[in-house]
């Protein structure tokens, strides 16, 4: 009989040969792996941690169950809440799940976030997953990159994000003025998540390329960039939509995703094919732009518009998004408005410098809660490249360590710690800035990540973002909102208001 293309081998052979090789695999996993990883538990007081019951086979054996309710909850725009109460309820701050093919760790807990990001850094990677998603659009950058190709991209984007280059202000005034224009003066509605992008959009790619896209700047804005400026939403909310359904969705053809991923990468590549052509020439302006700083490390093409792209997710999404849900906030709490407004008011109408908005307390607190109720990411994991402790979650009062296996996904949810009233109080789902006056948080607040891979970029961020609503209110010192509807969740990369900001802004 043949069997598996062996002929005269018979099938019985075979059976009997297959089951003495996966024994022997077995006693000497058991005696190698499986014994170091007994240790480790004996040694560590590790206790087993809750498992979440998954309903059918499907849930059983690749999550299904829990991948079905994530996407259904992402479409009503409550992903994250919906998880929150899915998860988390109880008390039960840590679990463990399936996702396909990954087996999961989520953890609300703060010594366990500080375990992945800082104290234990080196025993975990962005993870397989994340890199099959973010690569093919960001290449290998510094949010795509682990190891010394990360600490190299580092290296070479920190420098860009001094005081210096941060406070430097002027020009994004000049596009403020463009947001500004922009916001009709007859009492119409404007819708001003549109606007921030569009600011964050015009200022980070003039910062980066030294050529802005100017969607805010009727006339100055061009065709390549109306589309680069397209496809990069595009490829960003499709990256999300591929990473909530763990990869269910890249078994769909999509032509579309390949076209618009062609259009970011040749916006960038011949902005890049400039900027190589004007050092070699020594043409310049002579103001500081990010990408001739990166030319002086590297020449290779792919690695200058890798880290373009990465940092520009960063500049344009995240402080976009800070800004769509603080003002969404403002435009229905008239009471934080006027309190906002007071400050503002303080300035007696001068343009704020970097020293100024650092002296502005409400402001900030403004932000920091919009970025704790409304994290810009967030959720994040990393993958185990090597078999480690984590230091709380296990057993019944979910406060023992627990071991967590190589190959092993820890998912961090930013969303659900931020809502934890043993940290922020019985009122911690209420907006209300006044906490920050004594909150002095620690691993449990992370809207800008932690440890080594904290974001070199926070200050930039917060910077716009308070800059911006200054200027803002400065002009329209009267807002109403014009959209009953509540807050919910837009998820590319990032996280936006579901339902825009759409207000009406006064002059007087």
């Amino acid at each position: 009989m043949a069997v598996l293309g062996l002929p005269g081998i018979p099938i019985q052979l075979v059976i009997v040969a297959s089951l003495a090789v996966f024994a022997l695999y077995k006693i000497y996993f058991e005696l190698t792996t499986g014994a170091r990883r007994r240790q480790m538990i004996r040694e560590n007081g590790c206790q087993e941690v809750y498992a979440y019951p998954h309903k059918g086979i499907g849930g059983y054996l690749l999550g299904l169950d829990v991948i079905k309710e994530m996407i259904q909850s992402g479409k009503e725009g409550r992903m994250h809440e919906a998880t929150r109460m899915r998860n988390f309820k109880n008390g039960r701050n840590t679990l463990r799940m399936k996702m396909m093919r990954f087996r999961m760790i989520s953890t609300i807990e703060p010594e366990n976030v500080k375990a992945v990001l800082s104290t234990k850094f080196a025993d975990y990677s962005l993870g397989q997953r994340r890199r099959e998603v973010l690569s093919p659009v960001f290449g290998h950058g510094i949010f795509t990159t682990d190891g010394s190709a990360w600490e190299r991209s580092r290296a070479m984007v920190r420098p860009n994000f001094t005081r210096q280059q941060v406070a430097d202000l002027d020009m994004f005034e000049v596009h403020v003025l463009h947001l500004l224009d922009s916001i009709p003066r007859d009492g119409s509605t404007i819708d001003l998540q549109d606007l921030f992008f569009g600011l964050t959009m015009d200022s980070a790619t003039e910062f980066l390329f030294g050529r802005s896209t100017n969607t805010l700047a009727p006339g100055l804005e061009t065709k390549s960039a109306n589309e680069f400026v397209k496809a990069f939403v595009y490829v960003t909310e499709n990256m999300s939509k591929n990473l909530r359904s763990s990869g269910l969705t890249e078994m769909l053809p999509n032509a579309e995703w390949t076209r618009n991923v062609k259009i970011v990468h040749s916006f960038a590549d011949n902005i890049i094919r400039d900027a190589m052509d004007q050092a070699k020439s020594q043409e310049g302006s002579g103001r500081y732009l990010f990408l001739h700083e990166l030319l002086k490390h590297t020449q290779d093409p792919y690695a200058l518009r890798s880290e373009l792209i990465n940092i520009l997710l960063a500049g344009r999404d995240t402080t976009a998004g800070l800004l769509s849900n603080t003002w969404h906030v403002l435009s229905k709490r008239p009471d934080i408005w006027n309190k906002l407004k007071a400050e503002v008011d303080g300035l007696g109408g001068e343009k704020p410098d970097y020293t100024t908005i650092k002296e502005m307390k409400y402001l900030k607190w403004v932000l920091n809660e919009s970025l704790r109720l409304m994290p810009v990411v967030p959720g994040n994991s990393r993958e185990a490249i090597r078999d480690t402790i984590l230091p709380v979650g296990g057993g019944p009062d979910g406060r023992s360590p627990i071991l967590v296996k190589k190959g092993e996904v820890v998912s961090y949810l930013v969303w659900s710690m931020h809502r934890r009233e043993d940290f922020y109080g019985p009122d911690a789902l209420e907006f209300k800035p006044e906490r920050w006056e004594k909150l002095r948080p620690g691993w449990e607040y992370l809207p800008f990540n932690g440890g080594p891979r904290i974001c070199v970029g926070q200050q930039y961020a917060l910077l716009e973002a308070s800059y911006a609503t200054i200027r803002l209110i400065q002009s329209f010192p009267r807002i109403e909102s014009r959209d009953e509807r509540e807050w919910r969740e837009w998820l590319t990369i990032t996280l936006s208001s579901g339902v825009g900001c759409k207000v009406t802004l006064f002059e007087k």
